[in-house]
């Protein structure tokens, strides 16, 4: 066996990491974990997802009457150990917000219970997006299939927890957990983007949907779209401005087709179809339709 020299190593790494936590003023004093951790957000995702379909998604050989068991076992599981990743991300955001260890406990129990709260209403909705799935490829041969196999449902089974973990002020969280789905399916949503019912991403890798984004119900996409923004504004200094809107609104109805690509606070109107390949920076009327030679022959600078 080969054997190597290590520990000159171990301390060069030793300080780099000083040097880094130094640049960015982090502490240098001996304690526990500081960060959520990936691995543990993994785990807690698939309780979840276990607990939200469990015939489906759960144990192999889970049965019927040990059904309600195993949602309440998993739930509790999980949940106890989301309300430590959670306490994490608030410890973590005090350094820059200082808050006693008794208001981080108390904001990391109320979302963690809110978030508990908001399952069955999120189950519903993700019924809908599978039920679009089926009923938009006609390859699906089931429900069942579309929600063990298609990649656009898994995205969503994620961005759906990960949308409420945002709005429950755990933003560090909820990009894990959208993180963890596009790494899987090439999907990348992120987790502030506000996305209605009957949602449906054929095929799906290249998505990409910006984190302003709002998009009505019962809306297609195909694969290598994208929801972006236009432009990124700065401050009086040269720093990006954050939070402001800057991806595209999408009314009820739309359909997109793969390739496209939208960017920047523009509208598709209801019922709008956007052909494959095309790049619009402009609004979209209601029930238009935008393809390649429409693009060519439109007056300059209008989508349609």
């Amino acid at each position: 066996m080969a054997h190597f020299e290590v520990g000159g190593i171990v301390r060069a790494l030793h300080g780099v990491r000083d040097e880094w936590r130094d640049s960015q003023r982090r502490s240098r004093e001996p304690g526990a974990r500081e960060f959520p951790s990936r691995d543990a957000l993994a785990q807690i995702v698939e309780s979840l997802k276990g607990a939200l379909f469990p015939m489906r998604l759960g144990p192999p050989d889970l049965r019927h009457e040990s059904e309600d068991f195993y949602v309440g076992h998993s739930l509790d599981s999980a949940l106890q150990a989301l309300l430590t990743q959670a306490r994490l991300e608030l410890e973590f955001n005090a350094r820059h917000e200082p808050r006693s260890p008794g208001e981080i406990d108390d904001a990391a129990t109320d979302a963690v219970h809110r978030f508990a709260n908001a399952l069955p209403g999120l189950r519903r909705l993700l019924d809908t997006d599978v039920l679009a799935a089926y009923q938009g490829d006609p390859a699906a041969r089931s429900v069942d299939e579309v929600l063990l196999c298609y990649p656009g449902v898994l995205a969503m089974i994620h961005h759906r927890l990960a949308h409420e973990l945002y709005t429950l002020g755990q933003p560090l969280l909820a990009r894990i957990v959208a993180e963890l789905a596009h790494a899987q399916t090439g999907i990348d949503i992120h987790p502030g983007a506000q996305i209605g019912a009957g949602f449906f991403i054929d095929h799906g890798t290249g998505v990409v949907i910006g984190e302003t984004a709002v998009i009505g119900k019962r809306v297609r996409l195909y694969q290598a779209v994208t929801l972006g923004a236009k432009r990124f504004p700065t401050d009086a200094e040269g720093n990006l401005q954050k939070g402001l809107p800057r991806h595209p609104v999408v009314e009820d109805d739309v359909v997109i087709y793969a390739g496209a690509t939208i960017l920047g606070r523009v509208r598709l109107g209801k019922g709008a179809v956007i052909g494959g390949n095309v790049w619009i920076t402009d609004d979209v009327p209601a029930g238009a339709s935008v393809t390649q030679a429409s693009m060519q022959n439109a007056p300059q600078g209008a989508a349609a």
